[in-house]
């Protein structure tokens, strides 16, 4: 439930979501006051005002998930919000996925097994129309529903399983683990997707009939947060939404918590898994259950830390998995306690069993330290905050509590009870509800490796879906529309006029330098106690010696496994007790040290910073680990479509010479070579010169500056960046094809090399993207998943890195509709120039200039504009300049920036699918066919 949308628990303050604006003496207050009230309808309303930036958030959730379904009928809440984004009797056909990204905003829902959400963002000129287009989607859309646009959205939906289960790693653990946890019939038996031949067999009338069911006023919660003003905004709230039918009475569901009579073990081979995945799921209690704090502290205790009992033996000490993770995972009517390691290669799953129970009785005799518990409390003070920091997680967290607790300020209760919890607590729930219980354990092993299953496990059953050929009901299009007399209404239900167009203001950037070179950027943004900053050096992967590919990843990692003075342990408890968070990690063209912290330790997480950058540990048994938990994971990704696509994508693109052909993260063979002294010859390259200090949030720039100063001590020369070789010989036309067997989609990349960011032309690019494939309203995303529903998304784009970067197209599309979709890619490529028109000059201007409104709302995009700026050393006005720069434009720019950069026959391709099936499909492009292994290397006839 809560964790569904967002996690948001907290303590060391007292969190008020109140509707005054009293103080409260000797304690610190956070405010987040709200107007609740509800319609004559019963749709309770909850509204936020936020003036800090010219945008509004709305959400809806309705009080039904997957656990309202009935067996046979699965899926269905799920499916039904899918429906809904459709059509509706006052909104234009497709308005739901193309208007609101035109108007500059975002949309999107999500259901999980006890609830549907749906949310938007728009810029404040678009409010009224997001209230006309959310309302008739609640209580207008049912009318509109016909047999063409169900059976397009089954297509939808199809594909969103193949691609998050049928063709994932370790994707059938989900249906697995309900199955046999939860008795036939529970609620939560069966997955929140449901099962295909169910979603295949819906009827209009089963879609209506759920719609009458649940869809009604009362049994929802609305909540609109942002810069409104709540007399005018409850007066269009009427409007709009006061006459949806209320509905019928939805009884709430009782606690249905289960107890097993025997542990289960289970097995299953995963034709997509190369690393054997342990699971054991224990069950506990639902959401809001007095104990539910204590089960979530007990899962951070267990193994959140290096510190923790799981994590020392199976890790550390025995070394049988790169990490382990326990967790409670609470719903509305029962809870799961879940413990998951997924191992090293070839590694025995009946050993890691033994060392999760050896970790247990380790935590049994040594109890709960203290010292843990507190750094943990630490942290979720940070984490609260974080976690309202735009106005939509406001708006999400109000509109949670409001539908599960009837009040949206119970965040105060929830901070109360997570404080109030001692190791004692600790130790009870860990007695009552997890040692010496009965679970259920998966074993999830590769293809052929059996004897790496738990021992005595029996085999897992699931429902695996046969793609062929040809099947006419997979064929679908958009159809007529339904014919249907319209829903009377005593208000105009069209589409309303937008309101003053908000002005745009980009942040204010401040600069500045430090004595040994580095380069300091900053916004001051004072909206919540929060710092976030990011240390860049130039070099990153660029950097990493040939045939070593990967020795500036491990150096990342190897930098936050302690210092000269602190272990590994004691770093982590040290960052942790300040609530705060450090990373080190490497990009493509530059080394990274980034963080957050509440501001008033600010200056302490600085001072972590600093020790972490100029007194690395160099420890020898760190080091070693980290190299196999590397291996672990470069091996884990053989297996992925997706992850086999995107190494192979850069290969071609790049080149064998090119050291972006290789993933920063290196390969098997890269990582093999690498030493520690590999390392410490890297490290002498980090320098200040060229490196930037960037930082976002409540602090000023003379305190960042004195702060920041602690830094000088970091020296070094200049390092000159090695010049890369970018490919001399062409592939444009070829079409390379990676044998996944098996594989219900097949994974697809188009691309050419384009241009650098630095390049004039950038921009422009960026612009005449757009309508070919820049989110949802873009042609690839409403012509393949939209009218023929041959996958769950298609996107194009360019990179963002000083060296020319590619221009590239992705999509998964359903296997059997693997030719269709390149034909129909290939035709809009063709014909992008041709068919671009001032229509769509003026369409990407409105749609780009307002979404910029929204564009740097969170401290994170606030970071990323000034990480922009420095790397590709833009002005502090450069948002208002790209503006001046896009409203330039016109229809001959487009057409010669597409002609330029998006030519078809330029194009290479690559297909990762199942041979058996697509091979000889795809040979009917037309074009040449080159087939490929996992490595990218040619296959020989």
């Amino acid at each position: 439930m809560r964790g569904s949308i967002l996690t948001l628990i907290f303590c060391g303050l007292i969190f008020c979501a109140c509707k005054t604006e009293k103080e409260t003496k000797n304690e610190k207050e956070f405010k987040l006051d709200y107007e609740k009230f509800t319609l004559d309808n019963g749709l309770e309303v909850i509204l936020h005002e936020d003036h800090s930036d010219p945008i509004v958030a709305v959400a809806t959730i309705m009080h039904v998930g997957s656990n309202r379904e009935k067996p046979g009928k699965t899926g269905f809440a799920h499916f039904f919000e899918h429906m809904s984004f459709n059509d509706s009797e006052n909104v234009p056909v497709g308005a739901n996925r193309k208007m609101i990204p035109e108007w500059g905003g975002s949309r999107n829902g999500g259901t999980w097994s006890d609830a549907t959400i749906y949310y938007e963002v728009v810029p404040k000129d678009a409010f009224e129309k997001i209230l006309w287009i959310d309302s008739d989607r609640f209580g207008y859309m049912i009318n509109t529903v016909t047999d063409a646009a169900l059976e397009r959205e089954k297509q939808v939906v199809k594909n969103e399983k193949r691609q998050r289960v049928d063709n994932a790693p370790y994707g059938y653990t989900d249906e697995i683990i309900r199955k046999n946890l939860y008795p036939e019939g529970h609620p939560y038996s069966w997955t929140v997707i449901g099962a295909l031949p169910d979603l295949q067999a819906a009827t209009v009338a089963d879609v209506k009939e759920f719609y009458t069911q649940y869809y009604g006023a009362k049994n929802g919660s609305l909540v609109i947060a942002g810069d409104i003003n709540i007399a005018e905004t409850k007066e269009l709230v009427k409007k709009w939404f006061g006459e949806i039918p209320s509905g019928p009475d939805v009884a709430a569901l009782p606690a249905m918590p289960v107890i097993l009579e025997e542990t289960k073990s289970l097995y299953f081979e995963d034709n997509f898994a190369k690393l054997p995945e342990l699971r054991m799921i224990i069950p506990t209690v639902e959401e809001y259950h007095k104990d539910i704090y204590a089960l979530q502290v007990l899962g951070e205790l267990l193994s959140g830390s290096k510190n923790a009992p799981l994590y020392q033996v199976i890790v550390e000490e025995k070394k049988l998995a790169p990490n382990i993770r326990a967790s409670q995972r609470g719903s509305e009517i029962a809870g799961e306690f879940i413990i998951r390691a997924r191992a090293n290669v070839g590694k025995d799953l009946d050993d890691l069993k033994l060392a999760i129970e050896e970790g247990l009785q380790r935590f049994e005799k040594n109890g709960v330290n203290e010292k843990d518990l507190k750094r943990i409390k630490a942290e979720l003070e940070t984490q609260l905050y974080q976690g309202i920091s735009t106005v939509l997680n406001k708006a999400f967290q109000l509109v949670q509590y409001n539908e599960f607790k009837g009040d949206p300020g119970y965040i105060s209760k929830e901070a109360t009870l997570t404080e109030a919890v001692t190791a004692a607590d600790v130790m009870r729930v860990y007695n009552q509800y997890i040692k010496n219980k009965n679970y259920v354990l998966t074993s999830f092993v590769p293809k052929g490796k059996l004897d790496l299953t738990v021992e005595n496990a029996e085999k897992a059953t699931v429902w695996i879906e046969e793609v062929k050929q040809n099947v006419a009901n997979e064929e679908v299009g958009q159809g007529k529309e339904a014919t249907y007399e319209k829903t009377p209404s005593t208000h105009d239900r069209s589409e309303p006029a937008f309101g003053e167009l908000p002005l745009f203001k980009s942040p204010e950037v401040w600069t500045s330098s430090l004595e040994n070179g580095m380069k300091v950027y900053g916004i001051e943004n004072n909206e919540v106690p929060l710092v976030q900053f990011d240390i860049t050096i130039p070099g990153g992967h660029l950097l990493d010696p040939k045939g070593k590919e990967g020795v500036a990843n491990l150096l990342s990692d190897l930098m936050m496994e302690g210092t000269a003075t602190k272990t590994p342990a004691e770093l982590e408890e040290a960052i942790g007790m300040l609530g705060a968070s450090i990373n080190v990690y490497t990009a493509n063209e530059d080394f990274h040290i980034t963080g957050a912290s509440l501001t008033k330790n600010f200056e302490a997480t600085i001072a972590l910073v600093k020790e972490i950058l100029l007194e690395p540990r160099w420890d020898e048994k760190e080091f070693e680990r980290l190299k196999q938990a590397l291996n672990t994971s470069l091996k884990g990704r053989e297996a992925n479509p997706r992850a086999i696509a995107g190494l192979i994508y850069n290969k071609l693109v790049y080149g064998q010479e090119h050291i972006f052909s290789v993933p920063s993260s290196g390969t098997l063979a890269s990582v093999e070579n690498i030493t520690l002294n590999d390392l410490k010859a890297y490290y002498k390259l980090l320098s200040p010169k060229k490196a930037k200090l960037h930082v976002a949030g409540a602090i000023s720039k003379e305190k960042t500056i004195a702060i920041a100063n602690s830094i000088n001590d970091f020296k070094g020369e200049l390092v000159n960046l090695p010049k890369q070789t970018l490919p001399t010989t062409s592939k444009a036309g070829n079409l390379y094809f990676i044998d996944v067997p098996n594989s219900k989609q097949s994974v697809i990349y188009i691309f050419k090399l384009a241009l650098s960011s630095a390049d004039e032309d950038a921009n422009n690019l960026e612009f005449a993207n757009d309508i070919l494939g820049g989110g949802s309203s873009g042609r690839l995303f409403q012509t393949l998943r939209i009218e023929k529903g041959y996958t769950y998304g298609a996107y194009s784009g360019i990179g963002n890195t000083l060296e020319v970067a590619p221009f590239v197209l992705r999509t998964s599309v359903r296997a059997n509709a693997t030719l269709k979709s390149l034909e129909i890619i290939k035709n809009m490529l063709q014909n992008y120039a041709t068919d671009f028109t001032e229509k769509d000059v003026e369409l990407t201007k409105n749609k780009l200039l307002k979404s910029d409104t929204r564009a740097f709302e969170s401290l994170n995009a606030k970071l990323a504009m000034v990480r922009d700026m420095s790397k590709n050393n833009k002005p502090a006005n450069f948002a208002e300049e790209d503006q001046a720069e896009l409203v330039a434009m016109t229809l001959d720019d487009y057409k010669n920036i597409i002609n330029k950069y998006i030519q078809e026959n330029e194009m290479i391709y690559l297909i990762v699918g199942d041979k058996a099936t697509q091979l000889e499909e795809v040979k009917q492009l037309g074009k040449p066919v080159i087939e490929l292994d996992i490595y990218g290397n040619p296959i020989k006839k």
